[in-house]
């Protein structure tokens, strides 16, 4: 009679049998979001040209100096050489913050929806807001330009001057032109006529020596009118890493190589509900914004 008794309360207090598990799930959710997102993130950086991300901490202060030289008169022969110098200011800094992301789905939700639509689908809602968070602040970036030039009445002849402007900036380098408009800019281009090859890649458009001059970034949230330049050497990136060290670990979070972003789901039994959480830290930035040169259409 004992022994019965032992056995019934083995099996009352055995686990169930295919119960789901947080990590059962995390990963078969999370691993083909994370691929998305870096891959969105990658591709920017490929279009911008940035050859490799710079992987930092939380909470790292970039900091961006600018440099003046002053060159001494030259002296006749035997006389003392004076003194060029070089100085070097801090410009400006950029303090690299993990962004922090989470959205929960109803038990009620999954029931009435499924899981694809409940869970997978609003996933790839939230990680379509936060590429676009990554464009608008690298947008934000590149408007806060100091460099200007003066434009021209049409998209053609204010390029033009935006290309004449950086050769001035960048006379003494070897450096590669990249430009930024407005998607109605270029709309208005085309409308006259002139054939140019508008490439897609995850989402970005850009057009490839673009009026002979160099690549050009097409977005609708740029500003219709006007006309932003810089060197591709001009830009950098850098990220939190999600991967290998103690905020994966302790979140569980799953990614892939890049590191770029870091997702979890877990099962929260107290409100019957799944919870996604997703970390990212990337930021684009222009390192002399004074090399940056904006110019308006005066026809526009």
């Amino acid at each position: 009679m004992n022994r019965n008794h032992k056995l019934m309360n083995l099996q009352l207090f055995a686990p169930p049998t295919n119960e789901t598990t947080t990590s059962d799930l995390a990963p078969a959710i999370s691993i083909d979001f994370t691929s998305r997102i870096s891959e969105n993130i990658n591709t920017l950086a490929e279009i911008l040209g940035i050859v490799e991300m710079q992987p930092m901490a939380a909470g790292t202060t970039i900091k961006l100096y600018t440099e003046t030289v002053n060159i001494a008169e030259q002296v006749g022969e035997g006389e003392v050489i004076g003194l060029s110098k070089v100085s070097r200011a801090l410009g400006r800094t950029i303090t690299l913050t993990l962004n922090k992301y989470r959205k929960q789905v109803t038990a009620e939700a999954i029931q009435s929806y499924g899981q694809d639509r409940a869970i997978n689908r609003t996933d790839d809602k939230l990680i379509s807001e936060i590429r676009k968070t990554v464009k608008t602040k690298f947008f934000q970036c590149i408007n806060a330009g100091t460099g200007t030039a003066t434009g021209g009445a049409t998209l053609q002849a204010t390029l033009a001057a935006v290309w004449g402007e950086l050769q001035h900036k960048f006379d003494d380098e070897d450096v590669t032109p990249i430009f930024f408009v407005s998607s109605d800019d270029v709309a208005d281009y085309l409308g006259g006529q002139n054939p140019v090859v508008v490439q897609t890649q995850f989402g970005f458009k850009y057009i490839e020596n673009f009026l002979g001059l160099g690549k050009a970034f097409v977005n609708p949230g740029l500003t219709k009118g006007k006309v932003i330049g810089t060197a591709v050497e001009n830009l950098n990136g850098a990220f939190v890493p999600t991967t290998g060290g103690d905020l994966a670990k302790s979140f569980g979070l799953t990614s892939d190589q890049s590191g770029l972003v870091g997702m979890t789901h877990s099962i929260e039994t107290d409100n019957a509900s799944i919870t996604t959480l997703l970390f990212t830290g990337a930021v684009f930035y222009a390192e002399d914004l004074a090399k940056v040169v904006v110019s308006q259409i005066t026809g526009a």
